[in-house]
């Protein structure tokens, strides 16, 4: 509880009220399980995958 009341705190001397009040509307609280839909997301990637999209990502720097 301690944390938060700071966290407020600092929140509201960097922003004022109105703009903590408008910073916490834009928070959305997440949902699902991360962990689960991370792994499948993963699981459906090959390393020829990964190597393409470090290809196409090395060219847009050069």
């Amino acid at each position: 509880m301690e944390i938060r009341q700071q966290g407020y705190k600092a929140l509201i001397d960097a922003l004022g009220v109105a703009g903590t009040l408008r910073f916490l509307q834009q928070l959305e609280v997440g949902y699902g399980d991360y962990t689960k839909e991370r792994n499948q997301w993963l699981d459906e990637l090959t390393i020829n995958d990964f190597r393409d999209y470090v290809k196409v990502k090395q060219k847009k720097v050069e």
